[in-house]
């Protein structure tokens, strides 16, 4: 069974809060790439920016995912990855018309199970990583859902219920499917 699970779904709908708590329990998890590179570029005053250079922003995150994804094979049990490559990868061929969501999603596969956070606006909230609207967030959150069925995933959309027990259901499903 491939223990590299992604969390998706909509932006500020609690996947930094449930990759937390899921860490607490003793999993292993990967920041997601976006909120990375945010950092790494506003620190360094460069453009890969979502709001400055999304195509550029997009190749970075997909740059970044496969190295995450690659060590997390090393990994014994499960590694929750807030978002990755197929997120990624979904939004650089939306940009551009690159068709290169297939073929990465092909070599660089994760769970059958992905779990989406769905849009939850009474949690949302923007700060200096995340600085565009709910309304964007939900047509991203559109996309990816009808993105991962197309190459192969079950999604699983979460219960807007307490982090915990967020926590709970994503760890009693995975232990269904094993």
């Amino acid at each position: 069974m491939n223990g590299s699970v992604l969390i998706s779904g909509c932006s500020g709908g609690g996947k930094s809060t449930l990759l937390a708590e899921l860490g607490r329990r003793g999993h292993t998890i990967v920041e997601e790439p976006g909120r990375r590179i945010v950092k790494q570029e506003l620190e360094s005053n460069g453009t890969a920016l979502p709001w400055v250079d999304m195509v550029a922003f997009a190749r970075r995150a997909i740059e970044m995912a496969i190295v995450d994804h690659a060590a997390a094979r090393e990994e014994q049990g499960w590694t929750f990855f807030d978002r990755g490559l197929i997120d990624a990868a979904s939004a650089l061929q939306h940009l551009t018309g690159e068709p290169i969501l297939e073929r990465l999603s092909a070599a660089h596969r994760y769970n059958r199970s992905v779990f989406l956070t769905p849009p939850w606006l009474e949690i949302y909230t923007t700060d200096p990583e995340r600085r565009h609207g709910f309304e964007e967030a939900v047509a991203e959150y559109e996309r990816l859902a009808a993105t991962y069925p197309t190459i192969g995933y079950d999604v699983v959309v979460l219960p807007k219920i307490t982090v915990a027990d967020r926590a709970d259901f994503i760890l009693n499903r995975l232990k269904a499917k094993e």
